[in-house]
């Protein structure tokens, strides 16, 4: 194609998906009045940058990590519910996506599909980009040319990542972008398998961390850097090993096939995938330039800075700092620091990438209104299920009473009978348990069951009878207040749809100066997204030398520079996941545990899912571990909301939440394609148990 094509056409070639008029798709246009060409474009600075700057533009609204549910619902899944728009109480807004219908997978195929556009048209953007950035000559001699391409390079893989997560096996378009005097049919792109955008993923992620640079400034802190791509090339590798698309043959994946009937994901079982993303990871780590955030033990105590809760006394990690134990480290303000807004981009050493203030709307500041409390003006909407109160630890490292006991987990939560009411605590806190120090940092009158509970526990869960800081309430009276969900109270059940169906609210990402006062987003404090954080990873790490148990597999770094051995080690294996139990005051696990492969993956899941909990994590793990049809059709357990404070047992005696819906079909494995994207592009096959036509 020659450079002085009008960019009109150049946008349309790109895309190559659709036959739409170019208007569509002209995204850039408000920088190119005037149809430049290309050359004026990219030897222009400004112009220049303009243009990547765009290509990253999409990664907001439906393409953010995570969000509020009208944009990523996906921050929802067996966890945390929205109660708002809740189907059972009224009719969900056209365009919204209620939780009820989203977990039965009653929304059509063409409900929530911007991200599906948004990331094509990204690709297209960061392809575009490449293909003509070489020819600004003023980025070169600045030395600035090789970061930038390896920017685009990040995010048109990045955003390959995110539809491979939600729609599986998607067409991988030309690098070079498609022909506009082909013919249709010719421009037709089918879907490529798994393993192969897997792959591709993999390759120019680490392609793009030779030039980026090992940190970022304040200017460009939400730019990516190489921890960053290796990072996401991790995410690829470890979910091309998981069961889902590694050695799957069930009647779903025999469905799943490209135009011409390929099976799109792999029946063959290989362990070496798994050794693979262990390796990944170990890139990421081998950086040493990550680690966990933590804080320094506090003495002094206030309502919104309380003092350090010390973790029962063990003889090993009382004694040592972080993180071969939690001597000098405060582990609730360590982990709520790193969500609340406390904590900046640029101070937080485990936050490997974030969109910053770039999420677009419903950011996660919107997802905190819904969590607060009406009295602190926000919509009580948002809130956790029984199933991961009782994943959370005691504070010794013990289960809670009650849970399921037969396993370490959550597993077979789904037998309801397997839910021992009897071994429940009973009773409630005393005001004389308070002026004695006991159960901190629970207040007087509430339920037992949350006592001696691990520190995530209380950053993350709004038990009924929690305080709410809400340092800034404009009325005293609601400053520094319990806030209780019995039937009758204010925040209690009620005919509307503002109180928590579960009695359970969330305190994950509330900052005790956190107000919704004058209906005003500015009165809460901005929180960094969690995109990408080292926990992460460092579990990632655990999980796949976990897999890799039949050999021993030699795999080159991601620049070349050295090879890993890796098998299966337990030693290794502690090096991923010690150091998250270490920060969050808990035990690590025995030797005996580490030594079973079965055994330990059970515990590696639920520590995902306590220490990942609310960050978007949990809907695609349950799906690559093919666990979805489990713990997703397990009834959703609550309190009991229609008891008052005078039936305050029954009201902390689980039950099932008849209006929160729980069930899975295999369609629900990944999202459907819309009906528009199967009409414009002949070549695309539907996720099987979903329509072609309208």
């Amino acid at each position: 194609m020659k450079k002085n094509h009008i960019l009109s056409i150049l946008l349309f070639s790109a895309l190559g998906l659709s036959v739409q008029s170019c208007s569509d798709y002209l995204d850039s246009d408000y920088i190119f009045k005037n149809r430049e060409t290309i050359e004026k474009v990219f030897t222009d600075r400004d112009k220049t940058e303009a243009w990547l700057a765009t290509a990253f533009s999409y990664l907001s609204d439906d393409c953010a990590d995570v969000c509020n549910k009208r944009q990523t619902p996906h921050c929802f899944a067996d966890d945390m519910y929205y109660g708002d728009d809740d189907g059972s109480i009224q009719e969900s807004k056209e365009g919204e996506l209620s939780y009820n219908e989203f977990k039965e997978g009653t929304y059509d195929e063409n409900t929530k599909q911007a991200i599906w556009q948004r990331c094509y048209r990204g690709i297209r953007q960061a392809s575009l980009f490449l293909q003509y950035v070489d020819m600004n000559k003023e980025l070169e001699e600045a030395g600035e040319l090789a970061d930038y391409k390896a920017q685009a390079r990040f995010v048109r893989a990045y955003y390959y990542w995110l539809l491979l997560r939600r729609y599986g096996p998607v067409p991988l378009l030309p690098d070079e972008g498609l022909n506009y005097d082909d013919s249709y049919d010719d421009l037709a792109t089918p879907r490529s398998s798994y393993e192969s955008v897997a792959e591709y993923i993999s390759q120019e992620m680490a392609l793009a961390a030779k030039d980026l640079p090992l940190v970022r400034g304040e200017n460009s802190a939400s730019r990516p850097t190489r921890g960053a791509a290796l990072a996401t090339r991790t995410f690829a590798l470890i979910y091309a090993a998981s069961p889902l698309a590694n050695g799957n043959n069930d009647e779903f994946a025999q469905l799943l096939v490209d135009d011409k009937g390929e099976r799109l994901l792999s029946p063959d079982y290989s362990e070496e995938k798994w050794a693979k993303a262990a390796a990944a990871a170990k890139d990421v780590m081998d950086l040493n330039v990550y680690h966990l955030y933590t804080t320094d033990i506090r003495s002094t105590d206030s309502p919104a800075e309380p003092a350090t809760i010390i973790p029962p006394y063990h003889e090993i990690y009382s004694n040592a700092d972080f993180p071969d134990g939690w001597k000098n480290v405060d582990p609730f303000e360590s982990y709520r620091s790193i969500f609340n807004g406390q904590t900046g981009m640029l101070d937080n050493p485990e936050l490997i990438f974030s969109r910053g203030r770039n999420i677009g709307g419903q950011n996660i500041r919107d997802m905190v209104v819904h969590q607060l409390p009406l009295t602190a003006t926000g919509w009580n909407t948002s809130g956790l299920t029984q199933k991961i109160v009782d994943a959370y630890y005691m504070n010794d490292g013990t289960n809670c009473p009650g849970m399921n006991s037969e396993y370490a987990n959550i597993q077979a939560y789904n037998n309801v009978h397997r839910l021992d009411m009897s071994e429940r605590p009973k009773g409630f806190t005393t005001q004389e348990d308070v002026d004695a120090g006991r159960y901190k940092p629970l207040a007087a009158g509430v339920s037992l069951q949350y006592a001696n509970r691990e520190p995530r526990f209380y950053a993350s869960v709004a038990y009924n009878g929690a305080y709410w800081y809400l340092g800034n309430e404009e009325e005293a009276e609601d400053r520094n207040k319990q806030i209780f969900y019995y039937r009758g109270k204010r925040d209690g059940y009620n005919a509307g749809m503002f109180w928590l169906r579960t009695g359970i609210g969330v305190m994950k990402y509330v900052h005790p100066e956190d107000t919704y006062l004058n209906n005003d987003i500015n009165n809460l404090r901005y929180k960094p997204e969690p995109a990408i954080r080292y926990a992460d990873i460092l579990l990632m790490y655990a999980e796949a030398l976990n897999e890799v148990s039949d050999g021993t597999y030699q795999i080159a770094s991601w620049d070349g520079s050295t090879t890993y051995t890796i098998h299966r080690s337990i030693e290794e294996m502690r090096k991923g996941f010690k150091p998250v139990r270490m920060r969050a005051g808990i035990p690590d696990l025995d030797d005996n545990i580490y030594a079973d492969k079965e055994t330990f993956r059970i515990y590696l899941k639920r520590e995902r899912q306590i220490e990942l909990m609310g960050e978007g994590k949990r809907y695609y793990d349950l799906r690559r571990w093919k666990d979805a049809p489990v713990e997703e059709t397990t009834p959703v357990y609550g309190c009991n909301t229609l008891m008052t404070e005078s039936e305050r047992e029954m009201f902390h005696t689980p039950i099932a939440i008849w209006n929160l819906s729980a069930t899975f079909s295999d369609k629900m494995w990944f999202w459907p394609i819309s009906h528009s994207e199967l009409k414009r592009n002949k070549r695309l096959t539907q996720t099987p148990g979903w329509t072609y036509n309208d």
